[in-house]
């Protein structure tokens, strides 16, 4: 017996199977214990409901995200539309390092209040998993408030990652070596001790962190059992592409330099590309990634938010998906698998989220849609008017 079937539903598995029209989906234990077409469907479920012809898609997995920060960074954003460049209001002072302030004044309880309303975007596009970074700390108090902030958030499930090599802090000015020690041998291993993180990422660009540093960072994470993302080649190629495939990366994120020898590396190493349109827009990038090497080589690409105060302050999938099919020439079926099946690769999880197979999670999102491309196509509409969490249904998001 199952404990539930949706009936009367239009299936867009994210599988070779491609999708089901007027399909059947049964639960069990919160799990998708049955799926085909209705004329299949012989089993019996504790309860029936007709999803009206709606459209079913596993819910969105968001894989790169700095959710948690206090206050916002709208001044820099006009110091950019007067002329200043990213770099250049970091250099100043400014970026990363304005947030770090805010952030350390927060209190635990400020900042999941700020976080938790937040999330309701997420939750309102039938997310159902997102990814949550520390790095707005840079010290070992704050990056473990963060971290334990992203584990209280409710709706979804949150994969937390450490990004305590964010940026150089002001204390440590002039001393990145030093600060990677403090990272690798206090703040790192406290986060591991509380089983804060389920990864560890650096940012490596010629702002943040060097090649040599970021593999230091890598090695203890390694140490530690915890697998490794990268924020790479972002604004020039430092080959943090081949370095994070050199150290079986879960993903490689931005990549808007990374050279065909990246890519190649990347899809030896299984890496993940996660593609983050959002920055690119508010940046206003011209650099494309090199999205057709990817597909020549056979890349998964990922697509994410990057929800951060300072350089994507993106709260929605479906605008992203939208931006990454404008900006960087996707087709909606790409942008479609870059919010589930491989962003749910980029965190480890293809084998619980990302897909309508047997044995899946059933976290699930209903969308009132002729067909899964329109969710790519209307910018600023949301089309969701369901949303399963393990098997039950969610309550609306207001």
């Amino acid at each position: 017996m199952h404990d539930a079937v949706w009936l009367n539903a239009n299936l867009a598995t994210m599988t070779a199977h491609g999708v089901i029209v007027d399909g059947a989906l049964a639960i069990r234990q919160g799990r998708i214990s049955w799926i085909g077409p209705r004329s299949g469907w012989k089993d019996k479920a504790r309860a029936e409901h007709d999803a009206r012809g709606a459209w079913i898609l596993p819910g969105f997995v968001d894989c790169h995200t700095h959710l948690v920060y206090g206050g916002n960074r709208a001044h820099e954003f006009e110091l950019r539309l007067k002329g200043a460049s990213y770099e250049d209001i970091a250099k100043a002072g400014g970026g990363i390092i304005s947030t770090v302030r805010a952030t350390r004044a927060a209190s635990e309880a400020e900042l999941l209040a700020l976080t938790q309303k937040r999330l309701s975007e997420w939750l309102a596009e039938g997310t159902a998993v997102i990814e949550v970074k520390s790095g707005y700390g840079l010290d070992r108090e704050t990056e473990l408030k963060m971290l334990r902030v992203a584990r209280r958030l409710k709706g979804l499930t949150v994969r937390t990652t450490f990004l305590g090599a964010h940026t150089v802090p002001e204390e440590y000015k002039g001393r990145a070596d030093a600060y990677i020690d403090f990272v690798r041998n206090e703040v790192l291993p406290a986060a591991a001790e509380e089983k804060l993180a389920d990864a560890v990422d650096v940012f490596c660009e010629r702002i943040a962190f060097n090649r040599h540093q970021t593999a230091r960072v890598f090695a203890a994470a390694e140490k530690l059992k915890l697998p490794v993302k990268l924020h790479a080649d972002q604004l020039s190629d430092l080959g943090g592409a081949a370095l994070a495939a050199k150290h079986r990366a879960l993903s490689a994120d931005h990549l808007e330099y990374t050279s065909e020898s990246g890519i190649e590396a990347m899809a030896k190493a299984h890496t993940v590309a996660v593609l983050l349109p959002g920055a690119f827009y508010f940046l206003r990038e011209t650099r494309l990634p090199p999205i057709a090497a990817m597909r020549r080589n056979g890349v998964p690409i990922a697509l994410a938010t990057d929800h951060n105060p300072g350089s994507s302050p993106l709260s929605s999938p479906l605008l992203a998906m939208n931006m990454a099919c404008t900006l960087f020439h996707l087709t909606p079926d790409e942008a479609l698998a870059g919010f589930t099946i491989n962003s749910a690769r980029a965190l480890g999880m293809q084998e619980t989220h990302g897909s309508l197979e047997v044995g899946r999670a059933a976290d699930l999102a209903l969308w009132e849609i002729g067909s899964p491309a329109e969710l790519a196509y209307a910018m600023g509409a949301n089309p969701c008017v369901g949303v399963i969490r393990a098997g039950e249904k969610a309550p609306a998001v207001s």
